[in-house]
């Protein structure tokens, strides 16, 4: 959801800087607006110009409402592939309004059982640029909606740049929603 709601920091909240993915503190009285929701993070472009992302978990310092997407979730969920892609469709790059699904950034997902009885999953995903500095917070997030999943005992994301991204990667949807036809 694409937005210019206006927002002041209601306390000193560690966001990422856009695209350098770097953490900093936005302290208490910072003024900016919200750009986009994507997934559980919100884009806000401070009044100096840059872009930051505002985590689920400290959604209320900027006066929105911290409920998880997953909060309907129950313990006896069936943890396969369809559900893992299900979950991934919530992680968005935060300058790019389409999931990384659909951009086609997941190269590889696996799904195994183990030893103690519960799930392993491996992703092998990219980037649409190698040196992009989202990269590593990503793949975090990545990380993190996987082991939302009750069941998901072991994640394991590796970010890989063979073969390298490329619009062709990108779903129909995607590519529309771009405006890439």
């Amino acid at each position: 959801m694409h937005m210019m709601e206006p927002v002041t920091f209601e306390r000193d909240t560690e966001v990422v800087l856009i695209p350098d993915g770097y953490t900093i503190t936005a302290l208490a009285g910072t003024r900016g607006h919200i750009t986009q929701v994507l997934g559980r993070h919100w884009t806000v472009q401070l009044d100096t110009g840059r872009l930051v992302r505002v985590s689920a978990d400290d959604a209320e310092a900027i006066g929105k409402d911290t409920d998880a997407p997953e909060a309907e979730e129950v313990e006896d969920v069936e943890v396969d592939a369809e559900l893992v892609w299900e979950r991934l469709r919530g992680c968005f790059d935060p300058e790019i309004p389409v999931n990384i699904v659909d951009l086609g950034l997941i190269y590889r997902l696996n799904v195994t059982d183990t030893e103690a009885g519960g799930k392993w999953v491996q992703v092998e995903m990219t980037l649409t640029a190698p040196g992009c500095g989202m990269g590593q917070v990503l793949a975090d997030d990545v990380d993190a909606t996987i082991r939302r999943i009750p069941g998901v005992e072991k994640v394991e994301v590796d970010l890989v740049f063979d073969p390298p991204w490329s619009p062709d990667l990108m779903t129909e949807e995607a590519r529309l929603e771009l405006g890439m036809f």
